[in-house]
C-alpha cells in the first residue's frame, strides 16, 4: 500500500462541537464501552457454563456476543485516548485496520442477524423439523459462512479504499476511519472506489434485509394461525428483541453509507450510536426478556465460585466431545423430544443442572427457543 501514498499518518480530528466536553464524554464512552464487555462476557459466559442453553439460538447469541466485544474495541480505545488527551494521530497501517476490521464485523453482523432470523423462522415454521434443520453441523457450517463472508466483505473495502494515493491533507473529519471520511482525503479521482463501496455495501444490507423481511412475513402468517391468544403473545415476544437490534443495526447503516449526501456532525452521532451505545444494549436486550438466560444466569451468579465457574468453562472446553450420551426423553403421546446438543456433568457440583429436555407438539414448539 505504502507505495502508492506519500502519507504516513492520519489525524482524527474527533467528534465535531464537543470543545470542553472532552472529560464528560471519555467518562461516559468509558462506561458503554465496559459495560458492552462486561455484558457480553456475561452472557457468553453463561451460554457455554449452562447446558440447558447448548440450543441454536443460545449458539447464534453467543456469537453476537462474540461480535458486540469485538466491535467498539475496534475504534473505541483510540477514541477514548484522544478524549483523555493523548495524540490524536493515527498510522497509515493503523487506518487501514480500522477500516479492514469495522466493515468485516459490520458484514458478518448483518450475515448473522439474516442467520438468527432464519433460526427463528424454522423454529416457529417448522417446529417438527427444528432440530433436524438446526442440526449442530448446519449451525457451525452457517456460523463459519458468516465470519468468512464479513471477511471477505471487509477486505474488498478496505482494498478498493487504501488502493487511492493519499498525498495532500490527512485530518479525517471523524473519530475513527471509515470510508466518507478517509476517501475525501484521497489526490486521485474517487468515483469507482464510492461506487463499488456504495454498491459492497448496500448489496449486502439489502439481501440481508430483504431476507430477515421474509422470515419475519413467513413467522406472523405461522403466529396468526396460532389459535391461542397466549401462544401468539409468547411467539411474538420470541422475535421482539431480534427484531429491535435490527432496527438499531440497520438505521445506522442506512443514515450514514446509503444517503447521497454526508452530514460530518449527524455521522458523528450516528457512528457513535453504532460502534459503543448498541453493543452495550444487546445484553439488557436479550437477557431482561429472556426468561431461560435469566434462569441460568442466576443459577450462575448465586451457586458458583469464581473457582468453580472457571473449571466448569474449562470443563465444557475440554469434554465438548467426550460427554455421554443424553438420556432418552420420555414424552407423552403425539409430542417429539427436543433435547440440547450438549448435556452432561460439566458443571461443577454446585453449579450441575439436571438433565433436561423438552416435548414438543405442533405450532407451540416455538418455546424450545423462545425469548
Amino acid at each position: 500500500m505504502n507505495n502508492y501514498t506519500s502519507m504516513k499518518e492520519f489525524v482524527l480530528l474527533g467528534l465535531p462541537h464537543t470543545e470542553g466536553l472532552e472529560n464528560m464524554i471519555f467518562v461516559l464512552f468509558l462506561a458503554f464501552y465496559l459495560l458492552a464487555l462486561l455484558g457480553n462476557l456475561l452472557i457468553l459466559a453463561t451460554i457455554l457454563a449452562s447446558s440447558s442453553l447448548h440450543t441454536p439460538m443460545y449458539f447464534f447469541l453467543g456469537n453476537l456476543s462474540v461480535f458486540d466485544i469485538f466491535f467498539p474495541s475496534v475504534n473505541s480505545p483510540k477514541m477514548m485516548a484522544s478524549l483523555a488527551g493523548r495524540s490524536h494521530t493515527i498510522s497509515y497501517q493503523g487506518c487501514a485496520s480500522q477500516v479492514f476490521f469495522y466493515h468485516t464485523l459490520g458484514g458478518t453482523e448483518c450475515f448473522l442477524y439474516t442467520v438468527m432470523a432464519y433460526d427463528r423462522f424454522v423454529a416457529i415454521c417448522h417446529p417438527m423439523r427444528y432440530t433436524v434443520i438446526m442440526s449442530h453441523r448446519v449451525c457451525t457450517s452457517l456460523t463459519v459462512c458468516t465470519w468468512l463472508g464479513g471477511c471477505v466483505h471487509g477486505s474488498v473495502l478496505a482494498f478498493l479504499i487504501f488502493r487511492l494515493p493519499y498525498c495532500g491533507p490527512n485530518e479525517v473529519d471523524s473519530f475513527f476511519c471509515d470510508i466518507p471520511a478517509v476517501l475525501s482525503l484521497a489526490c486521485a479521482d474517487t468515483s469507482l472506489a464510492q461506487m463499488v463501496s456504495f454498491t459492497n455495501i448496500g448489496v449486502v444490507a439489502l439481501v440481508c434485509f430483504l431476507l430477515i423481511l421474509t422470515s419475519y412475513t413467513r413467522i406472523v402468517l405461522s403466529i396468526l394461525k396460532i389459535r391461542s391468544s397466549e401462544g401468539r403473545r409468547r411467539a411474538f415476544s420470541t422475535c421482539s428483541a431480534h427484531l429491535t437490534s435490527i432496527l438499531l443495526v440497520y438505521g445506522p447503516v442506512i443514515l450514514v453509507y446509503l444517503r447521497p449526501a454526508s452530514s460530518p456532525w449527524l455521522d458523528s452521532v450516528v457512528q457513535v450510536l453504532n460502534n459503543v451505545i448498541t453493543p452495550s444494549l444487546n445484553p439488557l436486550i436479550y437477557s431482561l426478556r429472556n426468561k431461560d438466560v435469566k434462569v441460568a444466569l442466576r443459577k450462575m451468579v448465586v451457586y458458583c465460585t469464581p473457582r468453580q465457574y472457571v473449571t466448569a468453562l474449562l470443563s465444557l472446553l475440554v469434554t465438548h466431545h467426550e460427554s455421554a450420551e443424553p438420556s432418552p426423553l420420555q414424552c407423552p403421546p403425539d409430542f417429539h423430544p427436543v433435547l440440547p446438543w450438549t448435556v452432561g456433568p460439566h458443571l461443577p457440583l454446585p453449579c450441575r443442572q439436571p438433565l433436561t429436555g423438552l416435548c414438543a407438539s405442533g405450532y407451540e414448539a416455538f418455546s424450545i427457543a423462545s425469548v
